[in-house]
């Protein structure tokens, strides 16, 4: 059977991932991983086109795209899910949107979880899992996210959350992992839980590299 190539991309969390993976085989053909990165918009896309260059792929080869949708920041979770949308568009094929915290706790073999990330203003996004998600992802203060099986949370919140043993974040092979690719893709819907921590700026000159796509 030809291999199904599908272009999984995440930009909910700071580290931001472009991966090509074989979903028949769970082969990760090639990925970029950008840890603490703080200019989405500029890297997703060079980003995205190093991880094809590295699987020896175009786009052309693509047949699906997996994108994360949050929770996460609106400026960069927004940006992931306009480029997916845009790719998806030019291409003719279907994007996945998927939970991002679900492509954290598919990693963690333990049935019982807690996956938690920075939401800042001293919150973070979560959810809890028994085998699969309990309920929807949450945002709360650090003091009222449940200690519940194992934990995962990023190092800069160990003060917060002594007891995590994992700091995970959504790779290319979770996100496609975690995706229905069988079933037709609904529309992309963001999870940002709040409102953006800013009021968004006057327009910009656009950046070439991010199409113009409305969420």
């Amino acid at each position: 059977m030809e291999p199904v190539l599908v272009l999984a991309i995440d930009s909910a969390t700071p580290t931001v991932v472009a991966g090509v993976v074989d979903s028949d085989t769970d082969e990760v053909l090639g990925e970029t991983i950008l840890e603490n990165c703080r200019d989405h918009n500029e890297q997703l896309v060079p980003a995205t086109q190093a991880a094809l260059n590295k699987a020896g792929k175009t786009f052309q080869d693509i047949h699906a795209i997996v994108v994360g949708t949050g929770p996460g920041p609106f400026t960069g979770l927004r940006v992931g899910m306009a480029t997916a949308a845009a790719f998806g568009d030019a291409l003719g094929i279907p994007v996945h949107g998927v939970c991002s915290l679900d492509a954290i706790a598919v990693q963690i073999p333990a049935e019982q979880k807690v996956v938690a990330i920075d939401a800042r203003r001293r919150e973070a996004y979560w959810a809890r899992y028994e085998g699969e998600r309990v309920g929807e992802p949450q945002v709360t203060p650090y003091d009222q996210v449940p200690r519940v099986g194992e934990m995962n949370a990023p190092a800069n919140l160990a003060e917060h959350f002594p007891e995590a043993t994992h700091d995970l974040y959504p790779t290319p092979l979770a996100l496609v992992q975690v995706a229905s690719l069988g079933e037709q893709p609904g529309p992309l819907q963001p999870l940002y839980l709040r409102r953006p921590d800013a009021k968004e700026p006057k327009p910009k000159p656009k950046s070439p590299a991010i199409p113009d796509v409305q969420l």
